[in-house]
């Protein structure tokens, strides 16, 4: 009906062209198409042309009902979407059919194919696609290509990864300005437009008509369907809704694009011709609806702030979005073209809903210049359009694809970068409003990279559109919209805006996609030029980055933990890396040779006068505002970053690009400040301010971060000390880090500034920090591959690593174009040459390695650099971890056996222009401080550590190391009394500071301070005192002369007269200067009042380093110069002894450099030496080193009491160890018999490991096993082929499963069923091949009563993880291994009594009888169950665990459910799967003898004691007991009776013996006598070898068969005939011929008959191996119940060996000739008589069935042992075969595949679409599979995951990288290859059941997966 209508609604209007006939259905359509198509062909074709308009215009209209129901009227929507729908496909036809003009669209689409050139690959992909990039290909580094095109080009040997897209991309193959030619795929290496034919005019013609139309129409639609969102919020649904009904539309223009270059080229003709779109768009004419459309169009552009240019609005224009006045204040700051400052006056927002809190936006004023770029949009084109409305639509993905697959036109590319650029300004209001903006910055980004990865593109359009402008402008508009005034120091006054962290632009990265296209084109050099020549451009980019200068600013809380931890850093160290610090790498790379010079003298002239506004802005003087600090100083690194660059690169001179004096002091102020406060926040004083604080403290130097932060601020800290005054600096450093109180010669002393608990690691903080700011030459002088090698050490040195979190934690310069790429030469050589490899290795049952990257000897030897290590450590753990390893290797390589020390590294020479910095070390304030702290530590002063001793030592090293001026010997002190008189030193040379004596040191101390006693004798001498003190005048120590006002006398000076630095006199030196006062430097009340107090020292540094010597060796005198002895010392000074070693070599290495720099030392070394140091005096023991030598001693008595109750708990645990770690390694193993019970004692002992009680297992009391049960499909897995099963990767491979035992076991039963007695058929096969259930122990006992109330306190335990105690898991108490029974151990002894084994003479058919009564009484335990005792109560619950741990459709196979035959199969079938399984774990045979980890952990004897139990409770019939077929021959008088009514029995030959023997045993009283066992295993042997016999005889054809029977009658009268083979085989064949079973050969019977030829030989292997599996599972059985040993023997004597063991061996039995099977038999009853008896059954079976009588005659018994699949070498074959495979159940690709490893299957992962019944598709084939177990490979991540269970766990991968890792989700996408141990470490896991012990981390899956 819709489809009638529509029609008609085409046909309405006749058009007035007479031959234009109706439009009907197709055929019409056709016609009409080449009717018009010819009438176009004529040269003048005005007609055709109007007649095709007009066609047009109709069938295109019709769809205007849709634009309707669009609109929101729902009524029409409900009914007419039919009749829309239906109009739509209409008008898609009719183009169609336009286009082919006449002809089929198909042929149409192949002709146009035919014309296409296609040298470019171009397929677009969206997100999550997976997608290749090469960087030996790329030359822009976003280079990528799609699978095929990779696949087809060579890239072997390449450096490249496979990755999954993020935002989406497009392929770059054949284009040769994004990559290398010589990668180009097979299809796009030709080189096309030679051999292309040329487009007839008439193949697209009519496209040229049809197609403007056509996307006007699409136009008109986005048009109409756009409405005004009312509020701020989008209606989103509407959109959408328009969208999803032009999806047929799009997906057509989508269709066209593919069809290649020639049809690209019409469409890019259409898209782009401006005539076209004035004619169709412009709203003039009579057309109402193409009016209302041109209206709506203007609405639009209104709204979006944007204005038509004709509306001659240019300025003004308020953006709805915002919500806020718009503050055109000030004009802009003219001909500077900085940002106008905030207009105070008019601040106040009227939106306070924007505001955070009670922070304010603040709005800047704006410019004309950049209105226009903000504003105006004019459209010329369809193009132009259509990009407007996709953006106003959010970049629909459809728009985007079709956009983008229309790139590889030349043409199209150029003007759609235009239209782009044209519309940047647009897209990021749209970006800042959009609700998604994730989703629509990766289609931004989809969009731009593709556009400006193109150097020649980017240049071009920055030339003619200006680009860059307009990218700088875009971003700065964006960053105004959420800046809030700043805090940092002056809060009241400052006039610096800095953006809001917390806002969403900045939370959501919602920048990222301007930023990234702007650090895109940067990349290119012609680009990066402009900019960087652009004085304008420089400045308005200062003004962006100075946005971000100090954001985030954190105040120390002093009072109380903040109540609420802001979050907010992550997106300001984000948005610094992102917005500021890539861009600058993007502009350094091009900054790199000398003509470059003129682009960083731009950028550090902006840069300064930024840092200048920066300054004036926050009113900054001369001092930081106390606990204040920001981590983001852009401009400042942006500074250091270009000097360094300068000085490295282009040779610039250093000094013509430094500011003055005053401005170097500000410039180091905040930087310094962010290295004070990091040792802060490591003292913990910032612990209020929450884990936060320490966030950030670590992201500074964390790895992507460190190389933009931490290093450019020490650099540019280094460059300012090494201009300013050196005593300046050292005082600086000290006042920040607040220790200036803390460097005094008294003993006590009071801070104000810091907390006691905070100096020590404070002073430790400082001093690290000028080793580090002395040592560090990343940008003082190394060259690139230097730092490479130094970075790797330090990170090597912290801990072994893995090649890729190696490239992830060396700080690569972030822009991909800057020589250190991630696996480039450079890197791969270095790392080689430091580091060895260490393979993966596997530890049984452990953990899993990864190939490991550790250093060589050498490196440890001579490059550990602890300077680097700490520097960039993110965690202080990591620099114990590297000295720790540090001392490992010194030990291991005999070069020191002690604790030691941090080496002292020689450094890389430094660059000329930073030589100022040395003269740090040369400063008469460090060299106080130094002696200072010398003094406090030899005088054992508090707070002090040997972190500070290494330290200090570690600088004057470094002093000795660059001392400058060599000083000459005849130097005396007398240098004048002007230098003397103020100072403690004479110059400033370290070297002969060194030597210098002070005798006597005035210091201010507490009254209560030991000092001010000692001192009243002196005080009487005054006079020589103040004389001397007018000399000795401490400099540095005028801060302790008047407590809490005075600092070092520089700090006073620096506040009194900022800039008269240099030169002081000694009186200004002596005044007290008096700071501002404020709250931080007034002293506490409460402080004692302070008193001057005079010490005496006389010492000098070198006395008191000798001192310090004897101190730390413990010996007097210990220091003894080495040169007296070896003068030779002097000559050559480096001597490797000194290399390494703790304290005591410092401090020998030391003054052997002080000797060698200068005799005069050397003379005073040696006198100091020759004075007999005075004994230390013994220390007095304080009150308070009592109570720690108390606690000392106290602590020693409870260590001895934990020792006695360790040793207990030890000697327990010891036998556990033995028996529980080495779950795998099965050779050189103890068996430890599970109760440790000899054979004499009567009872069995067991202990508890809950209460520790021992004693034997009651009735009332039973002690049980540790036991988990679990369901296994292992043994159902077995296959009777060698050929190894492989994972299928392709559609041929299929795996089906008729195979595996357990089909085959299968398809046995239901035959069975098919023809014989239901309860009979039960008893003749076992079950079990598929979930039957596995039982195992880790060998410990406890009492059950103490289980349950130990369940019960596991129940109440709220943190219990990784299992549930409902389902009565738990972990053993001991070992705690995963559990979830306990297995009752039976009273009596656990090997049974001599009495028992001892070997009875009584006949065979003695035995026989006493074992048929046996098993007929039925009561005959010696527990009687009647009595309802605890044992027999547990017992049953254990059953119960056992039935309920496999499905129930692996437990009732019998045809009447609930049947007890039913339970009595299942009963013996747990046995008989556990004797299966052991065997499998033993490898399939008992060749290895002894007692294997199988036997250590089997609980086969406690279990066959439950079974037995309930077996006796369904005695079998005695009419039916097999026993008796096989011992007495029955008369065979109701043979043939009643058969009609009832299914006959299984025939005995049928019955599985194994299952025989189980039965029989679990049917006689425990505990079993050794003889009635041998008894039954020789009965049964009788009829196992008939079956053979059978067997074998059914096997080969008849020829051999009446041979056979020849030659074996005639043996048959010889002796012996029943031990003969041959014999009884002749007789079977006899037998069994009169019967059908060997009738109907011939024909297809031929194909099972074996075409060989049987020998004697081969038959005789045949009968073993027939029996063998038999003997073995009795042999274990045998080990099991009787503790016999398994002897080991050569595979070929297994059988004989077994048999012998078993007892069937006669033991006269010879060994000389060779064994024969037979001569084991030994028969009950006359052997010919029983075999016809046997015989007979089948021959009447077969009367009716031979085919199916057969067929269960063959047995295959030989199973080869369980695998997994095979996997492909490589990862990516079985990648690119499934990851986009459907699922066969829901015929989708699925969002996470998986494989199955055992069968192959493929599976959705948490698809919800393959749910069923709330089981997800994993865990529902882990039931199906592997009863409860299921392996599965995750397509998407390379990684196993195991479901056992109800829980599941990750079980790592085994598709490792070249560098032995795991790549997890694919992350980096190099190539993998399989792992062949991991492989079999999985197998064996799988194998021996033991996921659950191994693996630790499980969690439940609530059937999810």
């Amino acid at each position: 009906m819709a489809a009638a209508a529509a029609a008609a609604a085409v046909g309405g209007p006749q058009p007035p062209q007479a031959e234009l006939p109706a439009p009907g259905p197709g055929l019409d359509k056709a016609a009409t198409a080449a009717h018009l198509k010819a009438a176009l062909s004529r040269p003048d074709n005005r007609a055709g042309a109007e007649e095709l308009r007009a066609l047009l215009e109709r069938v295109l209209s019709a769809e205007r009902p849709l634009a309707a129901a669009a609109d929101g009227e729902e009524a029409a929507a409900a009914g007419g979407a039919g009749g829309a729908g239906a109009a739509e496909e209409e008008a898609l036809e009719w183009c169609k059919c336009l286009l082919a003009g006449g002809g089929g669209y198909d042929e149409f689409c192949a002709a146009v194919r035919a014309y296409d050139p296609a040298a470019l690959c171009g397929l677009v992909w969206t997100a999550n696609f997976v997608a290749y990039r090469c960087r030996t290909c790329g030359i822009s580094p976003c280079m990528s290509l799609c699978a095929e095109c990779f696949h087809q080009g060579d890239h072997t040997g390449h450096d490249f990864n496979m990755f999954r897209s993020q935002a989406g991309g497009a392929c770059d193959c054949g284009d040769s300005n994004v990559m290398r030619e010589s990668g180009f795929c097979k299809r796009h290496q030709i080189k096309s437009s030679s051999n292309i034919p040329c487009v007839p005019k008439d193949l697209l013609m009519m496209s040229e008509f049809v197609l403007p139309r056509f996307i006007f129409c699409l136009i008109q639609y986005l048009r109409e369907g756009y409405n005004e969102p009312a509020a701020d919020v989008p209606s989103e649904k509407d959109l959408n809704k328009v969208l999803q009904l032009l999806e047929p539309q799009i997906s057509f223009l989508e269709d066209l694009t593919k069809m290649g270059g020639a049809m690209r080229s019409v469409l890019t003709q259409v898209l782009t011709n401006q005539q076209n779109y004035k004619d169709l768009t412009s709203g003039l004419g009579e057309n109402a609806c193409a009016k209302k459309s041109h209206e709506k169009y203007l609405i639009a552009l209104k709204s979006s702030g944007l204005t038509y240019p004709e509306d001659k609005l240019v300025y003004g224009i308020q953006e709805p979005s915002a919500g806020t006045s718009t503050l055109a204040v000030q004009g802009f700051a003219g001909a500077t073209g900085t940002l106008g400052q905030l207009d105070s006056s008019d601040e106040e927002d009227q939106d306070g809903s924007q505001g955070l809190g009670k922070r304010k936006r603040v709005k800047l004023s704006s410019s004309t210049k950049d209105q226009s770029i903000m504003d105006v949009l004019k459209h010329k084109s369809f193009l132009e359009e259509l990009l407007f409305w996709t953006i106003k639509y959010e970049f629909p993905q459809k728009m985007v694809t079709f956009l983008l697959n229309m790139l590889p036109d030349q043409e199209y590319k150029v003007a759609f970068t235009k239209t782009f650029v044209q519309h940047y300004a647009f897209i990021m209001k749209t970006l800042k409003k959009s609700h998604e903006s994730d989703t629509m910055s990766n289609r931004i980004v989809h969009i731009s990279v593709q556009l400006f990865s193109n150097e020649e593109l980017a240049r071009q359009v920055t030339e003619e559109c200006q680009l860059l402008d307009i990218m700088v402008t875009v971003l700065l508009y964006m960053m105004e919209s959420c800046l809030i005034k700043s805090e940092l120091q002056d809060e009241e006054n400052s006039l610096h805006v800095v953006v809001n962290c917390g806002e969403a632009l900045l939370k959501n990265n919602t920048y990222w996609p301007l930023v990234s296209d702007f650090i895109n084109i940067l990349s290119h050099q012609s680009v990066a030029k402009r900019f960087l020549e652009d004085h304008g451009l420089l400045v308005t980019w200062m003004n962006f980055v100075s946005f971000f200068q100090g954001m985030n600013l954190n105040k120390r809380e002093l009072n109380e933990h903040v109540e609420f931890e802001s979050q907010t850093y992550y997106a300001a160290f984000a948005a610094e890396l992102e917005a500021c610090a890539q861009p600058m790498w993007g502009l350094l790379s091009h900054c790199k040779v000398r003509e470059t010079q003129e682009y960083t003298r731009n950028v550090v002239r902006y840069c300064l006068e930024a840092l200048q506004d920066w300054f004036d802005a926050i009113n900054f003087v001369d001092e930081p505002a106390p606990n204040q600090v920001t981590f983001h100083l852009p401009l400042h690194r942006y500074y250091a970053m270009f000097l360094s660059k300068a000085v490295k690169c282009q040779e610039l001179d250093l000094d013509s690009v430094l500011p003055d004096q005053e401005m170097l002091m500000k410039l180091m102020i905040h930087p310094l400040q962010i290295q004070a406060s990091l040792a802060e926040i490591h003292s913990n004083m910032w612990v209020r301010n929450g884990l936060q604080i320490k966030g950030q403290a670590m992201t500074y130097v964390q790895s992507h971060f460190c190389n933009s932060m931490i290093d450019p601020d020490i650099y540019l800290l280094q460059v300012c000390a090494s201009r300013l005054d050196p005593d300046y600096f050292i005082s600086s450093v000290f006042e920040r880090f607040k220790v200036v109180d803390l460097l005094t010669m008294a003993s006590q002393h009071q801070n104000t500034v810091l907390d006691a608990e905070h100096e020590r690691s404070m002073l430790e903080g400082a001093l690290t920090f000028l080793v580090i700011l002395l040592s560090l030459r990343l940008h003082l002088g190394m060259s690139d591959d230097e730092i490479l090698r130094a970075e790797m050490v330090a990170q090597l040195c912290m801990n072994d690593r893995t090649h890729s979190s190696l490239l992830d934690l060396i700080p690569e310069n972030p822009n991909p174009k800057s020589g250190i790429i991630p696996g480039s030469y450079s890197f791969e050589s270095v790392l080689s040459a430091v580091a060895d490899f260490k393979a993966p290795v596997f530890e049984p049952g452990g953990s899993m390695q990864q190939g490991m990257y550790t250093p060589k000897a050498e490196v440890w030897d001579q490059e550990f650099d602890p300077v680097m290590v700490i520097l960039r450590t993110v965690y202080r753990r990591d620099v114990q971890s590297a000295m720790d390893r540090y001392t490992a290797f010194l030990k291991q390589s005999g070069k020191f056996p002690g604790n030691p020390w941090p080496p002292y590294k020689k450094r890389t020479p430094l660059h000329p222009s930073y030589k100022g910095l040395m003269r740090l070390l040369h400063c008469k304030t460090l060299h106080i401080v130094l002696f200072t702290l010398l003094y406090k530590i030899l005088m054992d002063h508090q707070n002090l550590s040997e972190h500070v001793l290494c330290m200090v030592l570690y600088l004057i090293e470094l002093g000795l190391e660059n001392s400058t001026e060599e000083e000459s010997d005849e130097e005396v002190s007398v240098c004048g009394p002007e230098r003397c008189h103020d100072s403690w030193f004479p110059g400033s040379n370290l070297v002969s500071n060194m030597r210098h004596f002070i005798n006597y040191v005035r210091v201010r101390v507490p009254e209560t301070a030991p000092e001010v006693k000692r001192d009243s004798p002196a005080s009487t001498s005054s006079d020589s005192l103040s004389s001397l003190q007018s000399s000795r005048r401490p400099k540095v120590l005028q801060r302790e002369n008047s407590g809490t006002a005075q600092v070092f006398s520089l700090v006073a000076e620096r506040r009194k007269k900022f800039q008269e630095i240099i030169n002081r006199s000694s009186s200004e030196a002596n005044q007290v200067v008096r700071p501002k006062t404020s709250s931080k430097w007034s002293a506490p009340g409460s402080a004692p009042q302070l008193t001057t107090a005079i010490l005496e020292i006389k010492e000098s540094i070198l006395s008191l380093l000798i001192k310090l010597h004897h101190k730390l060796s413990g010996k007097q005198n210990s220091y003894y110069p080495p040169w007296l002895d070896d003068i030779e010392i002097l000559i050559q000074p480096e001597i490797p002894k000194y290399n390494h070693g703790d304290g005591i070599t410092a401090v020998e290495r030391i003054l052997l450099k002080a000797a060698l720099q200068s005799r005069m030392n050397k003379r005073i070394i040696e006198e100091i030496c020759r004075k007999v140091t005075p004994p230390v005096p013994p220390k007095k023991i304080t009150a308070a080193e009592k109570k720690t030598l108390d606690k000392e001693e106290r602590r020693q008595k409870a260590r001895e009491r934990q020792q006695k109750l360790l040793a207990e708990f030890a000697s327990r645990q010891k036998s556990f160890m033995e028996t529980a770690m080495d779950v795998d390694s099965p050779e050189n193993d103890i068996p430890m018999e599970i109760t440790t019970a000899e054979p004499q004692v009567s009872e069995a002992v067991y202990d508890c490991v809950i209460c520790g009680q021992s004693g034997p297992s009651s009735e009332d009391r039973p002690t049980g096993l540790v036991v988990l049960l679990q369901a296994s499909s292992v043994l159902g897995q077995c296959r009777d082929n060698i050929e190894p099963k492989k994972l299928p990767i392709t559609e041929e491979e299929q795996i089906y499963p008729w195979d595996t035992c357990a089909a085959v076991h299968d398809v046995r039963l239901s035959l069975l069923q098919r023809y014989f007695k239901d309860s009979s058929c039960l008893l003749a096969v076992s079950i079990g091949w598929e979930g039957g259930v596995y039982v195992q122990t880790c060998g410990h006992t406890l009492h059950i009563d103490c289980h349950k109330s130990y369940m019960e306190s596991l129940r109440n335990d709220q943190v219990l993880q990784g299992f549930s105690v409902d389902k009565g898991e738990f972990t053993c108490p001991l070992c705690r291994q995963f559990a979830n029974s306990v297995l009752p151990c039976y009273p009596g002894s656990n090997v049974e009594s001599n009495l028992w084994q001892r070997p009875s003479n009584k006949s065979i058919q003695d035995l026989i009888k006493e074992v048929e009564e046996l098993q007929g009484r039925p009561g005959a335990f010696p527990v009687s169950i009647s009595s309802e005792t605890n044992l027999s109560k547990e017992m049953e619950s254990v059953m119960k665990d056992i039935k309920n741990t496999t499905q129930k459709k692996y437990r009732d196979y019998s045809k009447t459910p609930g049947s007890p035959d039913n339970d009595f199969l299942f009963m013996y079938s747990v046995a008989r799967t556990n004797l299966e399984l052991e065997l499998i774990h033993r490898g399939g045979n008992l060749c290895s003898g002894g007692a294997s980890t199988a036997g250590k952990r089997s609980c086969l004897n406690q279990l066959f004691h439950v079974l037995a139990l309930h077996m006796r409770l369904y005695s079998i019939d005695s009419e039916y007991n097999p026993w008796r077929k096989l011992t007495q021959l029955v008369e065979e008088v109701n043979s043939q009776q009643g058969n009609e009514e009832q299914q006959p029995e299984v025939p005995i030959l049928y019955h599985d013996v194994t299952s025989l023997l189980l039965i029989q045993i679990l049917m006689m009283p425990q505990p079993l006598r050794k003889d009635h066992f041998t008894c039954i295993v020789k009965v049964l042997f009788t009829l196992l070898y008939t079956q053979a016999l059978v067997a074998l005889s059914v096997k080969c054809n008849e020829e051999d068969r009446s041979a056979w029977k020849h030659t074996g009658a005639l043996k048959k009268n010889t002796c012996d005939t029943e031990k003969s083979y041959d014999v009884l085989l002749s007789f079977v064949i006899s037998e069994l011929s009169k019967g059908k079973l060997y009738h109907e050969e011939g024909t297809q019977e031929s194909a099972m008959v074996s075409p060989i030829s049987w020998s004697p030989e081969s038959m005789e292997k045949y009968l073993q191996d027939f029996c063998l599996p038999f003997l073995r599972i009795t042999s274990l059985l045998q080990h099991h119940l009787f503790g016999e040993d398994l002897p080991s023997c050569q595979e070929e004597e297994e059988f004989s060996v077994l048999s012998s063991c078993l007892g069937l061996l006669p033991t006269f039995y010879q060994t000389e000739h060779p064994f024969i099977s037979a001569s084991c038999l030994d028969w009950p009853v006359p052997a010919f008589d029983i075999i016809s008896q046997w015989c007979f059954e089948i021959n009447s079976f077969t009367e009716r069935h031979a085919e199916q009588g057969k067929a269960l005659l063959i047995q295959e018994a030989r199973w080869k042992l369980p695998h997994l699949l095979q996997l492909p070498e490589n990862y990516n074959t079985i990648f690119q075969y499934y990851h986009r495979k459907t699922c066969s159940v829901c015929t989708k690709v699925p969002k996470d595949p998986a494989v199955c490893l055992v069968c192959g299957t493929f599976v959705c992962l948490k698809g919800l679409c393959c749910k069923q019944q709330s089981y997800c598709e994993c865990v529902l084939h882990s039931q199906n599979c592997g009863a409860g177990t299921g392996i599965f490979l995750l397509i998407n991540a390379s990684v196993i995951i195991i479901i056992r269970g109800h829980r599941f766990c990750l079980w790592g991968s085994v598709y490792l990288d070249a560098h032995g890792e795991e790549d997890r989700d694919l992350r980096r996408g190099k190539p993998l290859y399989i792992c062949k141990e991991r492989y079999k470490v999985l197998e064996q896991q799988w194998i021996s059941h033991t996921f659950d012990h191994i693996n630790k981390r499980w969690g439940p899956h609530y059937n999810g997966l």
